[in-house]
């Protein structure tokens, strides 16, 4: 099966945003072009052609009950997975695209790393900016941590902002790890509290082999 494990059904539309208008500059990367998208919200609908892949099958969480209060909808879930984890083919789909999301994850690198094997042609992620945000005042994330994370295996159930970047301090850490940035924009042009960045998925799959390799060299 092409697109792995839906619920209920694939390339189900998400309900549209009565918020904050698209991203042009997210839609001239994506616009027409099918993905998945990591945690899509009802209250910041990029008007994309993607599934939304989320972590909780239940529509009684914390984040869900975020989207009914400022939308008075919630985004319909199209599969149920991990967001670095997922059960789709290599190179199914055309983009992956991940609003606020990335900070979640305890190891940002292998999430980047995942959503480039999935993705044949674009990552695009929009980031909250440290200064524009509660994490105002925490130390920057710096490309040496992460790739410590990633080397390591890190992992973590808890639910937090691991991380916390600028678009100069994400930039660097993507150069660092090879994942190639081709575009980024600050602030965003949708909420405006953070910064969009776009990585050449083809050449992040090109490094892939020497992450790997790195880390599994890595000292325990």
């Amino acid at each position: 099966m092409l697109w792995g494990r839906f619920v209920p059904a694939p390339l189900r539309r998400l309900v549209w945003d009565r918020g904050h208008p698209p991203s042009p500059f997210v839609l001239e990367h994506l616009g027409g072009r099918l993905g998945v998208e990591i945690g899509a919200g009802a209250h910041n609908d990029y008007k994309l052609r993607a599934i939304n892949v989320d972590r909780y099958p239940e529509m009684d969480t914390i984040y869900k009950h975020e989207e009914l209060r400022l939308s008075g909808r919630m985004a319909a879930i199209d599969l149920v997975s991990m967001g670095d984890d997922l059960p789709l083919r290599d190179e199914t789909v055309d983009f992956v695209f991940a609003s606020h999301v990335i900070e979640h994850f305890p190891d940002p690198l292998r999430a980047l790393e995942e959503w480039s094997r999935v993705a044949r042609d674009r990552i695009v992620v929009v980031v909250p900016h440290r200064d524009r945000t509660f994490d105002a005042g925490r130390d920057l994330s710096t490309p040496e941590e992460l790739l410590e994370r990633y080397r390591s295996g890190f992992t973590s159930a808890e639910d937090k902002h691991w991380s916390v970047w600028t678009r100069e301090s994400f930039v660097a850490m993507c150069d660092a790890a090879g994942f190639p940035v081709i575009a980024s924009q600050d602030p965003d042009d949708k909420v405006g509290n953070g910064f969009t960045v776009v990585i050449d998925a083809t050449g992040a799959r090109a490094s892939a082999a020497l992450r790997r390799g790195e880390r599994a060299v890595a000292p325990t």
